[in-house]
């Protein structure tokens, strides 16, 4: 017992030394009993989006079935009903040990196995993997609640940011850090942001099981470390300002997919290019040119280098090399969907899905989403 525990106090130590996390001259001590009325973050803090996290999955269900899905209705978006696939043991085993179809040897040996047809097999095969897909009425739901949730977020965050001094002088981040006071709308702004992308890993293991299940449990779960990575640091103020400039698009891809799953193509079409043109704008223009300015040369004149602002500055020039990729990747779709005649096809509007999904949570590598 007294070994175990001094190991554990050796491995808390280690984590939380104060040459990594903290600028020169600065220690734990230093923070930890600020002025009357006055209050730093603190990583206990964090443990308040666990429950929050639970709040806004109970909400999410409830506004799902009692508000999203009566919308889908009223935009006649109903629930497509596949055949569902004949009970094979056989082939259920195949089925969840392979990512792909099986392959003609395989398919030759499974009728073999089973004495059935080839092309019944592949049948067996399309059917299951159907059975499995989200109807498009599940999808919209999906998006609703997202797009719900994004845009009032975003909301929130503009409104906070408007009266923050550090909005309009970067500079403001960096002035007496790490003793910047921790203020009830900084702090309901980054939790609430947190809770979220927790939700999204709780919801991820009800919800059906798609194909990237791995890859957006790994996003969330880099999301939600870079988000208590920067609160733990007190880097909240340029978070909050990564947040918001990320949060401006979001909502409006769900309100394209929105509007194609609804079938209303004019509208997903306008959507698409308006929010292609605030995705480039903030990812290309803004964030380089006013986020990575401040963290990486206003930071540096102001306060200096430590071991944490290089693995914080690092984190947000990873974020920015994944805004290139996937910026190029939504020029390449639209400009393909174009050439169709048709901005908001399914298949461009899912990939785009797929691909400001890693954007979102890796986003927050904000400060750095997911």
């Amino acid at each position: 017992g007294a070994i175990s525990q001094a190991v554990k106090l050796s491995l808390l130590s280690w984590f939380w030394n104060e040459r990594f996390w903290l600028p020169h001259n600065v220690t734990w001590a230093d923070l930890a009993d600020p002025a009357p009325g006055v209050e730093y973050p603190k990583a206990g803090h964090l443990l308040s989006a666990l429950p929050l996290a639970l709040g806004i999955f109970a909400v999410r269900i409830f506004f799902e079935r009692c508000i999203a899905s009566p919308c889908a209705s009223i935009l006649q978006i109903q629930t497509e009903l596949s055949r569902r696939a004949q009970p094979n043991a056989v082939l259920e085993k195949v089925f969840t040990s392979i990512t792909k179809s099986p392959d003609s040897r395989h398919l030759e040996g499974l009728s073999k196995q089973l004495d059935w047809d080839v092309r019944k097999i592949q049948r067996w095969f399309r059917q299951r993997r159907n059975q499995d897909k989200p109807s498009t009425r599940t999808k919209f739901c999906e998006s609703m609640w997202r797009f719900t949730f994004y845009l009032c977020i975003f909301i929130y965050g503009i409104r906070f940011l408007w009266q923050s001094l550090w909005m309009w002088d970067t500079r403001q981040c960096w002035y007496n850090y790490p003793y910047q006071v921790l203020t009830s709308g900084l702090y309901y702004y980054y939790i609430t942001e947190l809770s979220f992308y927790w939700s999204l890993m709780f919801s991820q293991f009800t919800d059906i099981k798609r194909k990237d299940f791995l890859i957006m449990f790994v996003h969330h779960l880099a999301t939600i470390s870079l988000i208590s990575f920067s609160y733990v640091n007190n880097m909240l103020r340029v978070g909050s300002l990564v947040m918001c400039i990320h949060d401006s698009s979001d909502f409006l891809l769900e309100a394209a997919k929105l509007a194609n799953y609804a079938k209303y193509q004019r509208l997903c079409d306008f959507l698409f290019v308006v929010f292609g043109m605030i995705f480039f704008v903030t990812r290309l223009v803004i964030f380089p040119f006013w986020i990575l300015n401040t963290t990486l040369f206003e930071s540096w004149e102001i306060i200096g280098p430590y071991p944490s602002w290089w693995l914080f500055n690092c984190l947000l020039l990873v974020l920015q090399l994944l805004h290139i990729i996937w910026s190029y990747l939504i020029a390449r779709i639209a400009f393909k969907a174009i050439m169709r005649g048709k901005v908001c096809t399914n298949p461009p509007l899912s990939c785009l899905s797929n691909g400001c999904s890693a954007v979102n949570g890796c986003r927050q590598n904000e400060s750095p989403n997911s």
